[in-house]
């Protein structure tokens, strides 16, 4: 059985762990190359040598453009060049509207909006500069469909992710390059300590119940694991998606429909 990605080469932000980890290792299972991308370059480097030979490490802080083509150019020294690029890097904080702080919303921007605007910028360049197309995949989430009283800053990053990925779409497929995204629903892992613990104390819960609450309200009956999302990051990222175009894709047990 033929492999996918085979001959493929991947670029995939902060993908040191979680879903962006599984999504190299997915890929690497379909025959890819990918370089992980990651602010922590020592698990960066420990996830790449786990995941064998055709994988590699590389540095990038995504709020630092310099750091962005920094990382761009070691990929194509390393891998000879891109042709998937998968926006994974994203933070999460949360607050009522009366005490959102200037630095909470600075951050989730850069990281989650600049990151995804100018990391994409930079790799289409590098697309364009080869000629052979290639295929983009943000990260979105549910939380980019509607808002949400206590996640107003991180909802409307996530909102911009989608309308990044629409004229981004739009723009970039004259030159053969197709830009997509997925929308993760509540995707188990060990980020969520963080967030049930900020939901803990904004609506007075134990430690533990908005994780369990989260999980149960899922009409798949669960939460979803970064294996999840695998299959329609490999879908975006290979030959049957070539005609999909501007697109955000829910992947998430059935919580929203779009």
């Amino acid at each position: 059985m033929s492999r996918r990605l085979e001959g493929k080469s991947a670029l995939i932000t902060g993908a040191a762990r979680g879903i962006g980890l599984a999504f190299a290792e997915a890929f690497v299972r379909e025959g890819a190359t990918v370089v992980i991308a990651d602010i922590d370059l020592d698990r960066a480097r420990e996830s790449a040598a786990k995941l064998g030979e055709r994988a590699h490490a590389v540095h990038i802080d995504v709020t630092d453009i310099a750091s962005i083509e920094r990382a761009v150019t070691e990929t194509e020294a390393k891998i000879g060049g891109i042709d998937i690029l998968v926006n994974n890097a994203a933070l999460f904080d949360m607050a009522p509207i009366v005490e959102i702080t200037r630095e909470s919303y600075e951050r989730l921007y850069a990281v989650n909006v600049h990151g995804v605007l100018f990391t994409m910028q930079a790799v289409a360049r590098s697309m364009i500069k080869r000629g052979r197309g290639g295929k983009i995949i943000n990260m979105a989430s549910q939380a980019g469909r509607r808002g949400e009283a206590l996640v107003a800053v991180y909802c409307s990053t996530k909102a911009a992710v989608i309308s990044l990925t629409q004229s981004a779409g739009l723009d970039l497929i004259k030159h053969g390059i197709n830009v997509n995204a997925i929308a993760p629903g509540v995707v188990d892992g060990e980020h969520w300590a963080g967030v049930d613990a900020l939901f803990s104390k904004y609506e007075n819960r134990p430690l533990g119940e908005k994780k369990r609450l989260a999980g149960a309200a899922v009409p798949f009956g669960r939460m979803g694991q970064a294996e999840d999302l695998t299959g329609m990051a490999i879908f975006l990222a290979g030959p049957e998606s070539d005609y999909v175009v501007a697109q955000t894709y829910n992947v998430d047990g059935g919580n929203w429909m779009s």
